[in-house]
């Protein structure tokens, strides 16, 4: 038996390159996690410092009261988790430095030790970096295991990894609980650009990873193959949030795909809710139902204008920009706030771009001036431009960023920072 503490930071994106809504959200890794260490007998404390706005020094006391034997610290929020995280560490650098001799073992999860699973051991100073999905990789380590594949850790004098990212069935997960304190506390209701409600708010993860394959995406080494819960369970676990009070939920899916059964399911419960999907890929039938169970938010990667653009970004999109722009239309119709997003590409003119933005916007439906290509580590981006990631690769990519835009999107809030100044901030 050992006791785990499972943490996640209390963010700051100052000079971050991420954009949008910076309230908390469910640390929903953390909390499946923490149930398969119960069940099995660890005793467990999920520290969420951001939720409570918890300083380093309350997170040490917190952590001197419970005496963990390990110390789980993630390194990108939630709803950042599986491709497009900050690129810096900065946040949970902070923390890990700080947390040294607390705890026997410190443990790293999150995208950037799956991308780059030396660096995080080096910069975080932590003693295990999880690679992939870690939810049952905890587990194993609780129960004492660590030579199993999806871990990068110190060995003697050189630095070890075994195998690379895992997954798991995630199909079975169970419905999840959540103390009554932290939900009363989650007032984020993600992408609704309008006046906020005063009750609660909680992310579901109704499935997890995306069939598709676009090339600005590094799912592939972070929740890649699509897997979808029952109904049932995703029901069960809403049931319990609205038992507690919540208003509004958000489908932290990858891409929520069209569900008869679940829709159908939310149609009786009462509740708000928002998704992000691919327009391309709901029937006129299906955007009713979606209206009538909730969603009263939809943002949808459309990306490019032309059939050339969304080619290059290999986004399998069978429908012109017209039939696209007819099924936004569609959507708005049945749900108050409908967003489609677009990144800045070369097949796209500006003038072009902005008549659609305008055409949209008479149609109720707010697209985005369109956003710089970020090219992720471990995304078919950034493999086309430098290969296989190395240990510089978050800082490659975002020196590259940096210098090849001047000009920055509406919906991103000021100029990012670079990672090398970001990170003098934690080290001074």
């Amino acid at each position: 038996m050992r006791r785990v503490a499972l943490i996640n930071p209390n963010w700051n994106f100052d000079g971050s390159i991420y954009f949008g809504c910076r309230f908390p959200h469910l640390p929903l890794e953390l909390g499946i996690s923490e149930h398969y260490l119960r069940e099995a007998g660890h005793p467990t404390l999920l520290l969420d410092a951001h939720m409570f706005g918890l300083s380093l020094t309350g997170i040490e006391a917190e952590l001197q009261a419970f005496k963990p034997d390990m110390v789980v610290v993630t390194t990108a929020p939630t709803y950042l988790f599986w491709r497009c995280a900050p690129p810096e560490l900065r946040v949970p650098q902070e923390l890990t430095l700080s947390l040294r001799g607390l705890a026997p073992k410190l443990v790293a999860v999150g995208p950037h030790g799956s991308t780059t699973p030396r660096a995080a051991l080096k910069k975080l100073g932590v003693d295990v970096v999880v690679m992939g999905e870690c939810e049952h990789s905890l587990l194993r380590l609780a129960n004492g295991e660590r030579d199993f594949a999806g871990l990068c850790f110190t060995d003697g004098t050189s630095i070890r990894i075994n195998g690379g990212p895992q997954a798991v069935n995630f199909k079975d997960q169970p419905s999840l609980r959540w103390p009554t304190e932290m939900i009363r506390r989650h007032h984020h209701h993600h992408h609704r650009f309008e006046a906020e409600p005063t009750g609660p708010g909680a992310e579901v993860e109704a499935s997890r990873g995306c069939p598709y394959n676009c090339t600005f995406c590094a799912k592939e080494n972070f929740r890649n193959a699509y897997r979808k819960r029952p109904a049932a369970a995703v029901l069960e676990e809403i049931d319990r949030l609205r038992n507690q009070g919540i208003e509004y939920l958000y489908f932290i899916d990858e891409i929520f795909l069209p569900n008869a059964e679940l829709l159908q399911g939310l149609t009786s419960r009462g509740l708000k809710f928002g998704v992000q999907t691919r327009i391309d890929l709901w029937r006129p039938e299906m955007l009713e139902l979606l209206g009538r169970a909730g969603c009263v938010s939809i943002e949808a990667g459309v990306e490019s204008l032309t059939p050339e653009g969304r080619a290059a970004l290999a986004k399998n999109c069978k429908m012109t920009t017209d039939q696209l722009a007819d099924q936004l239309v569609e959507a708005r119709r049945h749900v108050p706030f409908v967003q489609a997003n677009l990144i800045e590409m070369p097949e796209d003119e500006d003038p072009v771009v902005q008549r659609w933005r305008r055409r949209m916007q008479d149609a109720g439906v707010w697209a985005n001036d369109p956003v710089p290509l970020y090219p992720y580590p471990g995304s078919p981006d950034y493999r086309k431009l430098w290969g296989e990631p190395d240990d510089f690769a978050w800082e490659r990519a975002h020196q590259h960023y940096l210098a090849m835009f001047d000009q920055f999107s509406d919906v991103q809030e000021e100029r990012p920072v670079p990672l090398a100044a970001l990170e003098l901030q934690v080290a001074s």
